[in-house]
């Protein structure tokens, strides 16, 4: 069965997603950008979610983590909860 880990980063809005994508891409660290920003519990643990599998996630969650590259991140994603930056760390097929 496939299964990933990822870590991310959960914000309110578009524009606030986009702009701590544009830091970590500037070289800001993810890990500490999420502790700071994310309202997920998990941004205490630098966004880590673990390891999950198909349907876990919301499917806008879910699609990225089964189907983008891993270790690039990725968004912002909108789904019910609000904008993520995510990065798949690892996944099996």
């Amino acid at each position: 069965m496939a299964r990933a880990a990822a870590r991310h980063i959960l914000v309110d809005s578009y524009e606030e997603a986009e702009d701590l994508r544009k830091q970590i891409e500037s070289g800001a660290d993810f890990a500490q950008l999420a502790s700071e920003y994310s309202k997920c519990p998990s941004g205490t643990s630098g966004g880590d979610l673990g390891e999950f599998a198909p349907g876990q996630m919301v499917p806008e969650f879910d699609h990225v983590a089964f189907h983008d590259a891993v270790g690039v991140v990725h968004g912002p994603v909108q789904t019910q909860f609000g904008y993520h930056l995510i990065e798949i760390t690892s996944r099996t097929d």
